[in-house]
């Protein structure tokens, strides 16, 4: 599969594009390994003093990760294997220790969702839409760590909302439950993170850093086991048949099990 996380470093922003968009810049294994090693570089370039997260050609942020990689899963260990991965991915943008930015121009859904709000701040177009579709596409779950990541931004209830009705928030609905830090037009999109560069920069680097880091102890202070919720949905027939409808483009029958 095509695709590449592209890095950049700027004298003190490192920029992280994901650069997919033929497939809206979906996520492949690749891309996930590159965006760890671009989390593992910002922490070791001492210049850097802000990430900024963004996606290629203008329709996405990030439309989840390539739901063809879920052909060859076999059971619930698969899906354990590929939670783990991924959230190993989060933790590492979580743990980035200067200040991130997601900048989201089009579509966040999925893992794409979860990838910006792993990060601090999320710079919105006007064209910006968030959802997590999986009830209505493959018929996976989160993790219980990325459900506690959506809880803290927007709510139970909002959460809830996302995830059983399938559908998305636009930028002004995502502003107002707390998940677009702001939203502006889109010609004045790349100013506004550019200012928001250049004024993080300036201010001290371990005040921000200790802010980021209580911020994800409390979230994720006493998390509770969630092994089980993983294995009833990716060990499923009705995960199977999402799988396969999706790729067929088809309407999934679900059964229940």
């Amino acid at each position: 599969m095509s695709g590449r996380v592209r890095v950049e470093i700027d004298g003190t922003v490192a920029t992280a594009t994901f650069d997919r968009p033929e497939a809206r810049n979906a996520m492949t294994w690749r891309m996930y390994d590159e965006l760890a090693e671009f989390c593992a570089r910002v922490a070791a370039e001492p210049q850097v003093r802000v990430a900024v997260l963004r996606g290629a050609g203008g329709e996405a942020f990030v439309a989840g990760t390539d739901i063809g990689q879920f052909r060859d899963f076999d059971g619930a260990a698969a899906g354990h294997d590929y939670e783990r991965r991924v959230e190993a991915v989060l933790d590492a943008v979580e743990r980035i220790p200067v200040p991130t930015i997601a900048v989201v121009d089009g579509y966040a859904t999925g893992g794409g969702l979860t990838i910006a709000a792993a990060c601090d701040l999320r710079i919105c177009s006007e064209r910006a839409k968030f959802g997590m579709p999986i009830a209505r596409t493959v018929g996976n779950c989160l993790s219980m760590r990325n459900h506690a990541l959506l809880v803290s931004l927007i709510g139970a209830g909002r959460t809830m909302h996302l995830i059983c009705t399938a559908g998305f928030l636009d930028a002004e609905a995502a502003e107002r439950a707390g998940l677009a830090s702001e939203v502006l037009p889109e010609s004045r999109v790349d100013a506004r993170v550019a200012e928001l560069c250049e004024r993080i920069a300036g201010h001290a680097p371990l005040t921000m850093r200790a802010g980021k880091e209580a911020v994800r102890r409390l979230r994720e202070h006493a998390l509770p086991p969630g092994d089980d919720l993983v294995e009833s949905c990716y060990g499923s027939a009705d995960f199977q048949e999402g799988v396969r409808a999706f790729t067929e483009k088809r309407r999934p029958q679900w059964l229940g099990r």
